[in-house]
């Protein structure tokens, strides 16, 4: 069963709607669809409609995209090598996007289509990340609930990594099947696509349900979250 995050939503006054990444064996579910643009990101008012986008082998439009939730390399690697480190300007030699490629792995679909687009509560098994799209007060309350049930021995439940918009939805996590969570949308090739104030927090589902059980002994009903909320109302009065 989806758990339910209208509270969470509502208490840290995200207004844009969470996005779920699906490995699914069939698309009609998730109807409606929205074509999907060269970046899956200039997809983000579609999302907000209620719109999905499809990403299948037969689709993609965007090479970065294809590769790391597919794993399908529209063009030879040392082409991409020398595309991201040379012409991009993205690492500081070829070596290094090498060495990176190599310590980074794409996403293995297990079923025929991944989806992206607004949470179906009827294809939670299907479901291996949620994208929360938040202003930098919000992400620090959703990075303070990644830790609330976590000790961090000898690691983080919560970390930024370099890496494209896409690839942060997935690939960059890790273990899904572990509560994880990845700063995202800092991708400058895809940040045009969203408003200037707005960064991502995708977690893992085992995440996605700690954040929604957040209890009421928690900071999300203390008050450090209100007086931080009532000093932005201050600000935008002018007072």
């Amino acid at each position: 069963m989806q758990p339910d995050a209208r509270d969470l939503i509502e208490i840290a006054g995200i207004t844009m709607v969470p996005i779920g990444l699906y490995d699914a064996p069939e698309k009609e579910p998730f109807a409606p669809f929205a074509e999907p643009g060269r970046c899956f990101f200039s997809s983000y008012q579609d999302w907000a409609e209620g719109k999905s986008i499809i990403v299948s082998e037969d689709n993609i439009k965007c090479p970065g995209g294809g590769y790391w939730l597919c794993g399908v390399e529209s063009m030879p690697r040392d082409n991409l090598v020398k595309f991201l480190a040379e012409k991009e300007g993205l690492k500081s030699s070829p070596a290094i996007i090498e060495k990176w490629l190599e310590n980074q792995s794409p996403y293995r679909k297990q079923h025929k289509y991944i989806v992206i687009g607004p949470l179906k509560e009827n294809q939670y098994d299907y479901l291996r990340t949620v994208t929360f799209f938040v202003n930098p007060d919000q992400l620090s309350l959703l990075l303070t609930g990644a830790e609330y049930h976590n000790a961090s021995p000898g690691g983080f439940p919560a970390i930024s990594s370099f890496g494209s918009g896409c690839g942060q939805m997935a690939a960059l996590l890790g273990d899904l099947d572990l509560p994880k969570a990845i700063i995202g949308a800092t991708d400058i090739a895809m940040r045009k696509f969203l408003p200037p104030d707005l960064l991502a927090l995708t977690v893992t589902k085992p995440m996605f349900k700690q954040l929604c059980n957040l209890d009421k002994d928690s900071f999300l009903y203390k008050p450090f979250w209100k007086e931080l909320r009532q000093s932005r109302v201050k600000t935008v009065k002018g007072e």
